[in-house]
């Protein structure tokens, strides 16, 4: 009699599949023309002509330094706003209470913060025009640019803003495993100042934890693209942004070029993780010695209550911008410098109504399906795991992180390449598929600790009743960890809506969804109409987050009353 083969196993080559193999054809499609290899313009020979051409653009050495300062300021930005916020809840219980307000912060999508970011910030914004003229005398905007100033200081602040949640919910998640509240309570007890303990005892093991997904902002800040659309001085922009460019440029010339600038842009990643782990090499020492020194206080306190209130004030704006979208989505017109519209309708929603139907049927349409199919190769892996009492490794972890690691813009060009080859471009499943890429991981973050958390007795004693392992898995896996599991659904889903880049390049330009309209209308379109995009953007994944959270209730509930 023979075994019957397991589906289960296969479920982790096939994951890793889905990561590796499209990320690596990428790449190799685009470092291809980086080096003159471009059978569709009859190039056939190696050449560093592409790089010739790169170099000698007008403004590349500001793109490169812009690249580098705006990305490297931002997560080092985000990483003190997170550790101070995490810092500051262990010692106060009312701050800690403002978790509560991650997964709002978590799921509005980069464009829309952006846009609501510069609708805040600029010289014609809000703020302007809260204290103009009476304050400062401006009947008209001022002539100073504070979005897409020439420093990209409002690029730093939007990133850091939207990055710090994703921090303090890595660096809440590690303090858990950590022992941080022990650690604390000993420091405390030998006469360190709260924060000040927190900063000698609890930061380098909580950091040991964080270290991937640090790296995964540091890449992130160097390699955006959709926010520093909105953000980001134009003339010359950053590098990513450049590349994005040429790539969607008719200029079929162009291409060498932009897949030199993706290339470079690969580079600059990876010299600013070994830069930034040179840092930390610097900061452990100097960290040793400040803990040596025996001091009970310095200037770790203040930073870490900086921090802490920078993270504060990072949520604060987050959750202005959004109101402030909503307000200009419904706004009868709104002169400078008038501090309120001077009347609300619903005249431009009902104008814009056609359309963003469409925009919001293709946008959950994509990420539902990218995230049910993460989800389910996910379950798989997890629950392949549980019955085989595998351990992954620390390079299983890696191997996750990778599509995060590795800049959008070095590999989706040559997997767009591969997409044309396959007759599957511009066609909602290779747009499934290029959200599925950046989806996976996040769903698989979120879900693996709680599953791998579940008592295992409860398998042991199901099965002692005679239920076979699937009945396990569905009849009682599942709906005990089905308010993970609805948390992991949603965290995918915004994932999935925030996509720019995988959308523009699997989609062809031709597949629209809530995100790419907008990062089009920002560039200029009727302020009334970006609202709405906008806004809708950031509303799609809170409902979808709502629903994750109250759906297992009243599920739980409902068997309640049908057991009674």
């Amino acid at each position: 009699m023979t075994a019957r083969p397991d589906p289960l196993r296969l479920a982790p080559g096939l994951t890793l599949a889905l990561f590796l193999v499209p990320i690596g054809a990428g790449l190799l499609g685009t470092l291809a023309p980086a080096f003159g290899v471009f059978p569709a313009l009859g190039e056939t020979r190696l050449s560093l002509d592409p790089w010739r051409d790169l170099v000698a653009q007008p403004g590349f050495s500001t793109s490169l330094r812009l690249t580098l300062t705006t990305g490297l300021l931002a997560t080092a930005l985000s990483l003190l706003f997170a550790c101070g916020f995490a810092a500051l809840a262990s010692t106060h219980p009312g701050i800690a209470r403002l978790e509560r307000a991650l997964a709002p912060l978590l799921a509005t999508p980069h464009v829309a913060v952006a846009i609501g970011l510069a609708f805040l910030i600029a010289s014609s914004g809000f703020f302007a025009r809260a204290v103009s003229p009476w304050l400062t005398g401006w009947e008209r905007p001022p002539a100073f640019a504070i979005v897409r100033d020439p420093a990209g200081l409002s690029y730093v602040a939007g990133l850091a803003v939207k990055e710090t949640a994703f921090l303090v919910l890595m660096v809440l998640a590690a303090q858990g495993q950590v022992r941080a509240a022990q650690a604390l309570a000993a420091a405390r007890a030998l006469g360190y100042a709260p924060l000040a303990a927190w900063a000698k005892v609890v930061l380098p093991a909580v950091y040991r934890q964080i270290r991937l997904p640090v790296y995964a902002v540091l890449a992130f800040s160097l390699s955006n693209v959709e926010m520093a659309l909105v953000l980001a001085p134009g003339t010359p922009p950053p590098l990513a942004v450049l590349a994005m460019r040429w790539f969607t440029s008719y200029d079929l010339a162009l291409y060498p070029a932009a897949a030199a600038a993706a290339t470079l842009q690969l580079l600059v990643v990876v010299a600013g993780i070994g830069a930034w782990r040179l840092a930390e090499i610097a900061g452990k020492r100097l960290h040793r010695a400040w803990c040596a020194r025996g001091a009970r206080a310095g200037l770790a306190g203040p930073a870490l209550a900086l921090g802490g209130a920078g993270a504060i004030g990072s949520g604060v704006l987050v959750l202005a911008a959004i109101a402030v979208m909503a307000l200009w989505s419904i706004a009868e017109g709104w002169r400078y410098p008038d501090a309120l519209p001077p009347a609300v309708s619903l005249r431009t929603w009902t104008r814009a109504a056609p359309t963003m139907i469409d925009l919001v049927g293709t946008t959950a349409l994509v990420a539902a399906a990218a995230t049910l199919i993460a989800l389910a190769l996910t379950l798989a892996c997890l629950e392949n795991e549980a019955r085989r009492d595998l351990k992954p490794g620390a390079g299983a972890l890696w191997l996750l992180y990778l599509p995060l690691l590795v800049p959008q813009i070095a590999f989706l060009f040559g997997a767009q390449v591969a997409l044309v080859r396959l007759d599957l471009d511009a066609t909602l499943l290779a747009v499934i598929w290029a959200h599925l890429l950046f989806v996976l991981p996040y769903v698989f973050l979120s879900l693996a600790d709680p599953w791998r958390a579940l008592d295992p007795r409860y398998a042991r004693i199901a099965a002692g009743l005679g239920a076979k392992p699937w009945r396990t898995f569905f009849a009682v896996k599942l709906p005990m960890l089905a308010r993970p599991i609805g948390t992991a659904f949603a965290v995918g889903f915004s994932v999935s809506v925030a996509l720019y880049l995988p959308t523009l390049f699997a989609g062809a330009g031709r597949i629209m969804t809530l995100t790419t309209e907008a990062v089009t209308l920002s560039s200029g379109a009727d302020r009334r109409v970006v609202g709405v995009t906008a806004f809708l953007q950031a509303a799609l994944p809170l409902l979808v987050y709502a629903a994750a959270l109250a759906g297992p209730g009243l599920l739980a509930a409902r068997r309640g009353r049908v057991a009674a």
